[in-house]
């Protein structure tokens, strides 16, 4: 698509847009994009879909290298979430190797070629269509509200709605009425906060590389050899980095999605 447009801006911006509902005005946040939709969706059926398979087929004898695979990674996420969490983690557990392994695989579509999915896209009629749905903020938004409410839930289940409301206003500074309002600020900036750095931080990480890609892509179209080398090499190195910002990505938002409905656990 690049060597058709023939203009490297129109090119980023070709692949910077998100793929619109027609006929639906809304934007900003409540804008809905159908790509990011739709990629995550898919995404999560086959990891569900794949996982209940080789749940079903596990065996105690010598495990295949699927059930294996499988086995080492609820071990890991096992293991993490107990680091945190010390209560019942029949809830937390499969949430956190859902977190962990959905989120991966829509960083994992970073690494695909730039031009692959937009150019089967376009033999459907689909003029734009954005394949790295952690890439955009509504998306990672949608993910870090999820765990706000999460942590609201689990606030009110363990301590009651007159203790959560009494926590509100007694925390950090204490119960005096004068300092009510200081500390009802602080802890609704504090509960804030924490949903809009987990999706802020994904969402930059993802952009930045998507974009490396992009630019990266673009040297192929830019004539010579020499630069279509480069590109090449670049796209490689720039891959195998990628690959563990994207698992480390995963691995955090994991790990602080644990921490904070740990911490909702806790009494002050």
């Amino acid at each position: 698509m690049a060597s058709e447009s023939g203009d490297f801006t129109a090119y980023i911006q070709h692949h910077l847009t998100f793929l619109k509902p027609p006929h639906v005005s809304l934007g900003g946040f409540w804008a809905l994009h159908i790509d990011s939709i739709s990629v995550s969706l898919l995404l999560g059926t086959l990891f569900s879909s794949w996982f209940w398979i080789k749940a079903r087929k596990a065996t105690s004898g010598v495990p295949s290298r699927g059930q294996a695979f499988m086995e080492i990674v609820l071990e890991f996420v096992e293991g993490q979430v107990k680091d945190v969490f010390h209560g019942d983690c029949h809830v937390l557990g499969p949430l956190a190797l859902t977190v962990f392994i959905w989120v991966f695989l829509m960083n994992f579509m970073d690494l695909l070629p730039v031009d692959l999915l937009p150019m089967i896209a376009q033999q459907f009629g689909l003029h734009h269509f954005r394949v790295v749905p952690t890439a955009d903020l509504n998306m990672t938004f949608a993910m870090s509200i999820t765990i706000l409410v999460l942590m609201i839930f689990y606030s009110l289940k363990c301590k009651g709605f007159d203790g959560y409301i009494r926590e509100l206003f007694s925390a950090p500074f204490g119960k005096h009425p004068l300092l009510w309002i200081p500390n009802f600020a602080l802890n609704i900036v504090e509960l804030l906060a924490k949903p809009v750095s987990l999706a802020m931080r994904l969402f930059g990480n993802m952009y930045a590389g998507e974009l490396v890609f992009i630019l990266i892509a673009g040297l192929f179209s830019a004539g010579g050899a020499v630069l279509y080398g480069l590109g090449l090499l670049g796209y490689a190195l720039w891959g195998l980095f990628h690959i563990v910002i994207i698992s480390i990505q995963a691995f955090i938002f994991m790990v602080l999605s644990v921490v904070y409905i740990a911490m909702a656990h806790e009494h002050h």
